[in-house]
């Protein structure tokens, strides 16, 4: 029997960031991780990309400015995935209430809602 796939083991946030993702496109959590995992793979072996350069720019020690264009657009992207992961995470209406605030939000038809503290 050929297996077609090998259980592996996520880090949460990349596991959280796939199943953010999945709310904008049509894929399941796995198939965006295979999907992002397929991107990854041709990136380290195009020779029009630095990766190294991008590596260095999400680890905090490059500079984005001397990226290239496409290499810039990756970093945008890998930005976003985080910043995407990390609002997933927040629950702001349980720090105001643990704070004993008030807060104000507005709803899907646009109308003001206001959340007196408790």
């Amino acid at each position: 029997m050929v297996r077609t796939s090998q259980p592996t083991r996520l880090p949460a946030d990349v596991y959280e960031s796939a199943a953010a993702a999945t709310l904008t496109t049509s894929r399941t959590v796995p198939q965006q991780i295979a999907h992002w995992a397929r991107i990854g793979r041709e990136l380290e072996m195009s020779p029009r990309v630095n990766h190294r350069a991008i590596s260095e720019v999400l680890a905090g020690t490059g500079n984005y400015d001397d990226l290239g264009e496409h290499e810039q657009a990756l970093v945008r992207e890998a930005w976003s995935d985080r910043a995407a992961s990390l609002r997933s995470r927040q629950d702001y209406a349980a720090q105001f209430a643990a704070a004993g605030e008030s807060y104000s939000e507005v709803d899907e038809d646009g109308n003001l809602v206001v959340h007196p503290a408790h």
